[in-house]
């Protein structure tokens, strides 16, 4: 009985025991998952990935990126290059949970053996928990970690899904992650596409990627992916005489590679980021791991040639080194950023030029005074403006030139570039309604004082607000506000942006069409001259003085547009000293902008500016001319009555009208008039009080008469 017993409590000793050893391993392996659960961050597993930019024809612009990685599904990496990193890293990866303990006991029964760490036990899983959750520190914390995130990872993927984010994650060498930007690198072609000796290669190189690249020691490599073979063959994957034929198949040694981008694009680049940023709300963290396909409008033949002819001293004057500059270029219709130049020597997010404030001298005169007074609707372009040197209280403005004609048209105050007409017009519209307009046409600004109308201002506007103004002249009164994207999409084809192209109305139709007339004006006839273009243009140049310094210029400008483009070109020291100043004005900005204009074919569109259906043209100037033959003689008509015959040389513009005055004790009164003809007959004159007659001609664009003819009688006898 007391023999029963005693077995009786061995039996229960023995049952606690299991069940408290079940517990205690159950326990420990629930705290295993959940301490692996905790250490496990899924977004981690979203590697990285390259974006790429792309032109509207698709040609690649740029890569951005943190690490360089393109991922790919485990469908497009062929099975025999599966097996080669299998069969190299770890051969039991479809028999383990994520741990292999006799890989580990192998691994120290060698270490013992060799008296040093020589072989590794680690499973792809755990260098995948390692490489994406873990620093490099070797200590027994850090190994702990790995095997619980190990352990987590297999219960919550598949060996497909790990063996993937395996081979998407590893480094390659030289800049690249992953297997497919690897294949690339090294061979020049998409993983889908790789050989067996060119898997059994890539998988060669992880394990040191500087030692076992091909371009670093190619010797080393083929005896690497020698090794790799042989493992492939000890394992089943392939049989002897295909590991012979892949060992000896010739590694090529070069990297297919290429720059992320060409310092040309820099400037664009980081203006497309920003736009990214405080437009689209998507930041230059998302930009530079999102594997994303961004879509810009840039004309490469354009961009490419502003880069090129800013590294060209002879397109700059003076110290022609020292000498920056700025160039954006915008599609009329759209306000597309087709290219831009932040400097001559732009570094990637360095000092952009396109966006720092200059004074923009007389280019501003067409967005300060010209178009606000045309639409107003007081003034035309042959409106009559007074060209004198005035004071306005303590302001005095002067022409360069120091000569004055008095009255002047619009249209040759914008032409000829004159300052006292432009403050005087400005003055008598009124500086408000100036300022309004200007302040819709560019960024706000808090200047008040008259010498806006010269584009004298405390701050300045940037390049990138003077072009986007000039739209509304070359886009029928409206403005573009300018874009760089037109699509970012995901590796799935979402388009994460919704592209809508900013438009507002500042001016008529017909009144645009007026100012690009004049423009047009300004380049053919005034100081928008110098180089030398086929295209269609109209522009204003803008010179800024530097004060102190006889001659000196701080700011030399050129703003205009084709039929297809509009843009800004900026020339000047980033600090203007006494020492350091421009010795000429707007002729280098305006050559070189119309030598940009040429990179882009002449074609029919560009010849000329198609004037809008519905507007009235600008009618070229009428000109003022003298009469001094005129000539009177009496004749007699049928019923006996007398006339006077009146004749002139009528010049060739048949627009100008002549008006006739009848002279008369020093008095004139005008009797009537005729356009574009030499003569005029003054019906049945008094016999007994005959007078003399001139002729005056006169402008009926500007309501002005010109200098009086001769003064002529005629004698009743002169009729015998």
């Amino acid at each position: 009985m007391m023999k029963s017993k005693k077995m009786n409590k061995y039996v229960f000793i023995s049952i606690v025991a299991v069940l408290s050893t079940f517990v205690l391993a159950f326990g420990s392996y629930a705290s295993a998952l959940i301490a692996g659960n905790l250490l496990t961050d899924e977004d981690k597993l979203n590697f990285a990935q390259t974006t790429t930019v792309v032109d509207e024809q698709g040609d690649q612009i740029a890569r951005l990126y943190i690490e360089d990685r393109e991922n790919v599904s485990i469908d497009e990496i062929p099975e025999h290059v599966q097996h080669a990193f299998i069969s190299v890293e770890d051969h039991r990866f479809y028999d383990h949970q994520g741990v292999d303990f006799i890989a580990i006991g192998r691994a120290l029964y060698r270490d013992i053996l060799a008296g040093a760490a020589v072989e590794g036990g680690s499973t792809i899983t755990q260098q995948l928990a390692k490489n994406v959750y873990l620093e490099n520190e070797k200590t027994l914390m850090r190994k702990t970690k790995e095997v619980l995130i190990s352990m987590n990872l297999e219960r919550q993927f598949s060996k497909d899904t790990l063996l993937e984010m395996y081979l998407n994650q590893i480094y390659f060498g030289h800049g690249v992650y992953g297997i497919e930007r690897a294949s690339e690198q090294y061979f020049g072609k998409n993983a889908k596409d790789l050989t067996i000796a060119e898997g059994a290669l890539l998988a060669a190189i992880p394990k040191a990627p500087y030692n076992y690249s091909p371009a670093s020691d190619v010797e080393r490599a083929e005896k690497r992916r020698g090794t790799v073979l042989a493992l492939m063959e000890r394992h089943g994957y392939i049989n002897s005489e295909t590991r012979e034929a892949a060992a000896q198949t010739a590694i090529q040694t070069d990297l297919h590679t290429e720059p992320d981008m060409h310092p040309a694009w820099f400037t664009y680049v980081d203006m497309l980021i920003t736009e990214s940023i405080e437009k689209h709300s998507i930041s230059e963290q998302q930009i530079l791991t999102g594997g994303y396909r961004i879509e810009v409008p840039i004309h490469k033949d354009v961009q490419m040639a502003a880069y090129e002819a800013f590294q060209e001293n002879d397109n700059f004057p003076g110290e022609s080194e020292q000498v920056q500059a700025s160039y954006v270029l915008l599609d009329n219709d759209t306000g597309a950023v087709k290219a831009v130049q932040g400097g001559r020597d732009y570094v990637r997010k360095g000092l952009n030029r396109t966006t720092i404030k200059r004074q923009p001298g007389s280019s501003f005169k067409p967005l300060s005074v010209f178009a606000p007074a045309l639409e107003s609707g007081d003034y035309k372009p042959y409106s009559m403006l007074k060209d004198e040197k005035l004071e306005y209280g303590d302001y005095s403005p002067s022409n360069v030139t120091n000569e004055y004609q008095g009255n002047i048209t619009m249209r040759d105050a914008i032409v000829q570039s004159t300052n006292t007409s432009a403050v005087w017009l400005l003055n008598e519209m009124g500086i408000d309604q100036g300022l309004e307009w200007a302040n819709e046409a560019v960024t706000p600004f808090k200047d008040e004082g008259l010498s806006v109308a010269l584009g004298g201002m405390s701050e300045g506007v940037t390049p990138l607000d003077m072009a986007t103004a000039y739209t509304s002249f070359a886009n029928g009164g409206v403005k573009s506000d300018p874009y760089f994207i037109t699509s970012i999409r995901t590796k799935s084809g979402n388009n994460l942006i919704e592209p809508a192209i900013e438009q507002q109305r500042l001016l008529s139709e017909q009144n645009a069409w007026y100012m690009t007339r004049m423009l047009e004006g300004a380049v053919e006839e005034g100081t928008g001259r110098p180089g030398e273009t086929n295209h269609a243009l109209a522009g204003k140049t803008g010179t800024t003085n530097f004060e102190g310094v006889e001659g000196a210029n701080r700011d030399a400008w050129f703003v205009g547009y084709t039929p297809q483009y509009t843009g800004a070109l900026w020339m000047g020291y980033d600090s203007t000293t006494e020492e350091q100043h421009l010795q000429e004005g707007s002729a280098y900005p305006t050559r070189l902008f119309k030598q940009l204009v040429n990179t882009e074919p002449v074609t029919e569109q560009g010849v000329a500016f198609m004037k809008p259906d519905g507007v009235q043209d600008l009618e070229s100037p009428v000109q003022l001319a003298q009469v001094d033959d005129l000539d009177a003689e009496l004749t007699l008509e049928g019923e006996g009555f007398l006339n006077v015959e009146l004749r002139w040389t009528a010049a060739e513009d048949d627009r100008l009208v002549y008006n006739i005055y009848e002279v008369k004790g020093g008095e004139a009164s005008k009797v009537g008039e005729v356009t574009g003809k030499g003569t005029y007959t003054v019906n049945r004159a008094n016999v007994f009080s005959l007078n003399d007659y001139m002729v005056v001609p006169y402008n009926p664009q500007t309501g002005q008469e010109g200098e009086p003819s001769n003064i002529v009688g005629v004698q009743f006898m002169s009729l015998f």
